[in-house]
């Protein structure tokens, strides 16, 4: 019994790490600019969001470090960094605690993943909304710019995500636990 106690935790920090990098890919490889901020939309959400409902917040939290390495290799978007590891660690960690800890009030999954995800994603939009205008300087107008661009990444997250939980949950029912 002590030796699955322990197995645990390093489970939890390998699917995180895992999960991190299939962040890092999925931020990577689809970027679409936003030339007011220097910012970009991307498919990290749909990863970070899978974490978070399939295993928890500290796997989402960890998975959401990986778009941090994205920041730093994508030209002219190192200085949403800092912000990046802070706002997508939340973001994962809020949409996995939420998600377990919400089961005794809704037992539907569905809308459970979708209340989840939505505190989430809104924390993402304000968190950089906020920091491209306190961190970066950026002027309110411009910041105001990348947020239907924040909105629409944090509903393709979710529209996304939903499904590869069903079919992750369907191949492998073992994880339901």
């Amino acid at each position: 019994m002590k030796k699955e106690n322990s197995l645990r935790p390093t489970l939890k920090l390998a699917l995180g790490s895992v999960l991190a990098a299939l962040v890092f890919i999925a931020t990577y490889s689809f970027v679409i600019h936003v030339p007011a901020t220097s910012g970009y939309f991307n498919l990290g959400e749909i990863t970070i969001y899978f974490a978070a409902l399939m295993f928890g917040p500290f796997v989402g939290a960890f998975a959401g470090a990986g778009a941090t390495i994205a920041d730093i290799l994508i030209p002219g978007a190192a200085q949403f960094a800092p912000g990046t590891f802070l706002i997508k660690v939340c973001e994962g960690a809020i949409v996995g605690f939420l998600f377990m800890n919400l089961r005794k009030q809704i037992s539907n999954p569905d809308l459970r993943a979708v209340v989840s995800i939505i505190p989430g994603g809104l924390l993402m939009v304000a968190g950089y909304f906020f920091y491209e205008q306190m961190v970066l300087g950026y002027p309110f107008a411009a910041a105001l710019v990348e947020v239907p661009f924040n909105i629409v990444q944090m509903l393709v997250g979710l529209l996304i995500a939903m499904p590869i939980v069903h079919i992750v949950l369907r191949v492998f029912p073992q994880l339901k636990s």
